[in-house]
């Protein structure tokens, strides 16, 4: 069994992405600039903005964060959203998920400047992704293709199976592994709550990924030897042996998975480091675009 490790893979790819940056910001006479909105206090949520903006001065890039009241209105999210929008300083924007309840997710999303949505929630980008023409690829499945291609696991013509239908990840990975090329022409089975027989479909996998914020939901007995599983959970659970109460767990019972793969992502460190560089690569595609 090989970990996949995602923090490694992603610090090899930020040397690429930090060249590229320090060409262009020497051509253009300014780096490229990802802003993000953090609304309310949520600690995961201000940890990973907060890795974002270590991640951009890493690679030579400039960073922004916006934070608002967790009772902010939805006229005034939108307000920040398109005051970002509308400044030529600013190439990338995101807004970190979850947001309180009294927010719609999709309404903000879609207040996005296609041009500036560096998460690919947009549904232009969405929809250009799907008809394959140029577009921001949501992070986490781009992150995932891309772990993949690093550690060299071909993907032509093996079966894959996704377990979670989400916009953010379920979705757009089974069609970006569906693709012709490089990194895809996977046959996949797209599955949820309602799939029949979960346990044999999950067995017949050369691939699993498992994306349905259920701490170690996939078992041993759904992973066939030798399968490639790539866990894209990350929840907190109860450990009373730890100082904080509480540690990080995947999707994955790693511990009884783990010895029946030929490869395997640890929680934290795998999926994790992987979307943050594609928010990387995003943005410097935007700066690019935009000149």
């Amino acid at each position: 069994m090989i970990l996949l490790d995602g923090k490694q893979a992603a610090e090899a790819m930020k040397k690429d992405i930090a060249r590229e940056v320090a060409r262009w910001s020497r051509e253009w006479g300014r780096k490229p600039h990802l802003a993000a909105i953090l609304v309310g206090d949520d600690p995961a949520s201000q940890t990973y903005v907060r890795n974002k903006e270590n991640d951009c001065i890493q690679v030579g890039m400039d960073s922004s964060v916006y934070r608002l009241s967790e009772s902010i209105s939805r006229e005034g999210l939108t307000e920040c959203v398109r005051t970002i929008n509308e400044d030529p300083a600013i190439d990338g924007l995101i807004v970190q998920l979850p947001l309180p309840g009294h927010l719609d997710e999709q309404q903000i999303i879609e207040t996005i400047d296609p041009a500036k949505d560096v998460d690919g929630f947009h549904p232009v980008n969405v929809g250009r992704m799907v008809l394959g023409l140029p577009a921001f690829v949501s992070a986490t499945p781009a992150g995932i293709v891309d772990l993949l291609q690093y550690y060299h696991i071909p993907t032509s013509g093996k079966e894959c199976v996704i377990i979670g239908r989400s916009n953010i990840v379920g979705k757009p990975l089974a069609n970006l592994l569906s693709r012709k090329g490089p990194g895809g022409d996977c046959t996949v089975t797209l599955c949820h709550s309602r799939t029949l027989e979960l346990e044999k479909v999950c067995r017949r996998a050369d691939i699993v990924v498992a994306a349905l914020g259920q701490p170690r939901f996939l078992k041993a007995n759904m992973v066939k030897e030798g399968a490639v599983v790539i866990d894209v959970g990350i929840s907190r659970v109860e450990d009373k042996s730890t100082k904080s109460g509480f540690r990080l767990a995947g999707d994955v019972d790693f511990e009884e998975v783990a010895p029946r793969c030929s490869y395997i992502t640890p929680v934290p460190g795998g999926v994790g480091p992987m979307t943050r560089l594609s928010l990387l690569k995003n943005t410097l595609q935007a700066a690019m675009k935009r000149n």
